[in-house]
């Protein structure tokens, strides 16, 4: 697949500006082109996402929410499946009930075969997930007709390509849907706004988020009064940035230092806050500075909120070898090379520098210091995420790894 490798290079070149959506849009031209068999389409089609997968997380480990919508989109190739096999075991039931009826002579030669007999327990041992029974969305049965006479070819080959041109199109349909939450994460978290700020309260918040200023914005919409505390965010200073939007929407704002977080602390009555991502434990990873925000509001008992679209949320463990927590980024956001320069002299007799700058991007904040979690699917305690990560991801997927190929 030229096409396709050629975008998949294209996309890796600029992965650190790289988004969720566009992680999503890429997953479906790799779908649209890929050619599937005949056999196990469902199984062609999970190959070829986990190989774009494995070279998109491996480029870039700590852009967690790539990974995610990888993981999103192979749970959407087994359910659709799934929802196929239930539907065609469905239809070869009726049309064996049909035969006996109408036909005494006929021993019913429309029989099952094991693997269907299988996958039928398997779907009925199988409860629906929350997020189906949330959106109450009827599943489509359509399916091809079989032939009946049982030695005809074509129609068999003709029900497989059928059948193969009904998954890929109800698996890049159901890519859609995943595009549009996306798009439209921000708008849904934010319609949320005016059930949680209520009128003269002061709101504390760190660094920039733009979950978090549309919050903002649509409880202000909402004829809220408020204040906002912004902490600036250091060294990369995005709560300035945030400070400036907040102001040209008319709302009071306060810009104070990271380091005068618990001083101002008692005057809150809620931190709101954005997240990098949120991991299965119900633990946050958040931008630097953010643990310290979370230890002054537990200690003064302030509610800490933390607003996240549905990609953002994490199948995997802090403690999985497949989670990089942290990156170092320049130590030039913190001192000018200029002015230390003799600090960090390698021709020292030790021959290392005396001065050492570590300059983490991200802090890791532990569920027990999260008070509620709002996503566009609602709001939600730090003890139930593993439960609402359950229902958009397949265990067999936590590891995004190619089947091994014999004799290699």
């Amino acid at each position: 697949m030229p096409d396709t490798q050629a975008l998949v290079m294209t996309f890796l070149t600029s992965l650190k500006n790289a988004t969720a959506r566009q992680t999503a849009e890429l997953l479906r031209s790799v779908i649209s082109q890929q050619r599937v068999p005949y056999t196990n389409q469902a199984g062609a089609l999970i190959d070829a996402v986990k190989a774009v997968g494995e070279q998109l997380i491996a480029a870039n480990p700590v852009e967690l929410a790539v990974g995610n919508i990888v993981r999103r989109v192979l749970h959407i190739i087994r359910e659709e499946d799934l929802s196929l096999t239930t539907a065609a075991i469905g239809e070869l039931n009726l049309s064996a009930v049909s035969d006996d009826e109408n036909d005494d002579d006929r021993d019913g030669n429309t029989t099952l075969s094991a693997a269907a007999v299988a996958a039928a327990a398997r779907s009925t041992l199988r409860p629906p997930s929350l997020q189906t029974l949330l959106e109450d969305t009827p599943v489509s049965a359509a399916v091809p007709q079989t032939s009946s006479s049982g030695g005809d070819s074509e129609g068999k080959t003709a029900d497989k390509s059928s059948r193969s041109r009904k998954l890929k199109h109800d698996v890049i349909e159901a890519v859609n849907e995943l595009i549009q939450d996306i798009v439209t994460c921000h708008e849904q978290i934010a319609e949320q706004a005016v059930e949680h700020i209520h009128q003269n309260e002061v709101i504390l918040t760190l660094g920039s988020s733009r979950t978090v200023s549309e919050f903002l914005f649509a409880a202000k919409e909402k004829k809220r009064s408020f204040r906002v505390f912004v902490a600036e965010g250091a060294p990369r200073y995005q709560g300035h940035l945030l400070a400036k939007e907040l102001v040209a929407r008319g709302l009071q704002t306060t810009l104070i230092t990271d380091s005068a977080v618990f001083a101002m602390i008692s005057r809150v009555n809620m931190v709101i806050v954005g997240a990098h991502a949120v991991m299965a434990n119900g633990g946050v990873i958040a931008p630097v500075g953010m643990n310290l925000v979370a230890l002054a509001a537990q200690k003064h008992a302030v509610p800490f909120v933390v607003l996240a679209g549905s990609h953002k949320l994490c199948p995997l463990y802090p403690h999985n070898p497949e989670v990089l927590l942290n990156e170092l980024r320049s130590p030039s956001e913190l001192l000018d090379f200029g002015e230390f320069s003799d600090c960090m002299d390698f021709g020292s007799g030790s021959g290392s520098p005396l001065l050492h700058v570590v300059n983490p991007a991200f802090d890791y904040v532990p569920p027990k210091l999260v008070s509620l979690f709002i996503t566009d699917a609602g709001g939600h305690n730090p003890s139930y995420m593993y439960r609402l990560i359950a229902d958009y991801y397949s265990a067999d997927d936590l590891v995004v790894q190619r089947r091994a190929i014999a004799g290699n």
